[in-house]
């Protein structure tokens, strides 16, 4: 059994729907897959992206990103936190898994976050350009921060690590800023405050984790620190073609 990761898949984009489509009905129907966040901004299409996922593979596990949650034209939802409920409902209908497993040595652990200013505070640039700012719809009385707080807070209480299992957590946000790599030049940086947040760290490290899974950045990385594997596998946006591989990648295999 193998435990493939990928994220941002964006299938809104065609070119994206395509390679997802395409990927083979048989070759992992006894693998695993982990689905870091931001399928797609439309309901309909996430659905469809469960249903051929749970074909695809033996097992599927899945948290929501920014886009999942995002209200374009979905007038349906009062709120992004009633598209969440709407989203968590699907994955339950076809078998999603989206609480913590385990089986035979191995834990797999889907951590919710969001952003918190624990990487910095936005400047006038993030403000003016960040779209989940105009399409992200909270109550009234919730801000990003109060949203990270909810949102960590359905992860407690953290799971019991069954004694010797390897741990496999996985988030859509980022959960320390140095995983991004020093390559990334200073006047793209002004995106960091809303990568993620220092807490969900804060959890990954009270699980024990050995690798831990995020997306997002669209920063395709792999690198431990103080003895935690991150692993970053965004598909990302179709001109994205040189800083993600375009491509599932294995992160345990038995």
């Amino acid at each position: 059994m193998r435990i493939f990761a990928v994220s941002d898949i964006h299938v809104d984009h065609e070119v994206n729907a395509r390679w997802f489509n395409g990927l083979s009905e048989v070759d992992f129907t006894d693998d695993y897959l982990i689905l870091a966040g931001d399928v797609s901004h439309v309901l309909g299409e996430i659905e469809t992206v469960f249903d051929r996922a749970s074909r695809k593979f033996a097992r599927v596990f899945y948290v929501p990103g920014n886009h999942d949650l995002w209200l374009r034209n979905e007038t349906q939802f009062a709120s992004s936190l009633d598209k969440f409920d709407a989203v968590h409902d699907l994955a339950d209908d076809v078998g999603i898994v989206t609480e913590a497993h385990h089986e035979d040595g191995l834990s797999i652990v889907p951590l919710l976050g969001w952003y918190d200013y624990s990487f910095g505070a936005p400047g006038n640039i993030l403000k003016s350009a960040w779209s989940d700012y105009r399409l992200c719809k909270w109550p009234q009385g919730h801000d990003d921060a109060s949203v990270t707080r909810r949102f960590l807070a359905m992860n407690e209480p953290l799971p019991d690590m069954p004694a010797g299992n390897k741990v496999i957590s996985f988030s859509h946000f980022l959960p320390r800023i140095d995983v991004m790599p020093r390559r990334i030049p200073p006047h793209r940086r002004f995106v960091y405050p809303v990568l993620g947040s220092d807490s969900i760290d804060a959890q990954v490290r009270r699980l024990s984790s050995h690798i831990h899974v995020y997306g997002h950045s669209h920063v395709n990385r792999n690198v431990t620190i103080d003895g935690v594997t991150y692993i970053n596998n965004a598909y990302g946006y179709p001109k994205e073609t040189r800083i993600s591989a375009k491509r599932l990648v294995v992160i345990h295999e038995d």
